[in-house]
């Protein structure tokens, strides 16, 4: 009799013993998915203080003005537009570099040998 009942209690704690610790792991994973939501939420809450701050210099009348000037092609009263044709322009993106047309496999050997 002693003997079934001593059973019994170690058959019953350990079913606590691995209910507890499923309980405690579950809740080690429930921290870790609360650390990384804080951690993208400090992220947002950054990326939200940028937009503000671009969206706050919108208001702004100058910026306003070289928005205006720049991709509008506005002027002031009494000024004059001057177009300069593209021909005449010199930019770093007209200089394309020459490619290498010395296949991988030579240049790897020319590297070793």
């Amino acid at each position: 009799m002693r003997r079934i009942l001593f059973a019994i209690l170690v058959l019953s704690l350990c079913i606590v013993i691995v209910g507890l610790s499923r309980s405690l792991y579950d809740l080690w994973k429930k921290q870790d998915l609360i650390i990384s939501y804080q951690k993208q939420l400090a992220k947002q809450k950054n990326e939200n203080q940028a937009l503000k701050q671009k969206l706050s210099k919108t208001y702004d009348p100058r910026f306003v003005e070289e928005q205006a000037r720049d991709n509008l092609f506005l002027s002031k009263p009494g000024e004059q537009s001057i177009l300069i044709p593209s021909e005449l322009l010199i930019s770093s993106n007209s200089a394309k570099p020459i490619e290498d047309l010395t296949p991988n496999w030579r240049k790897w050997w020319n590297l070793f040998f």
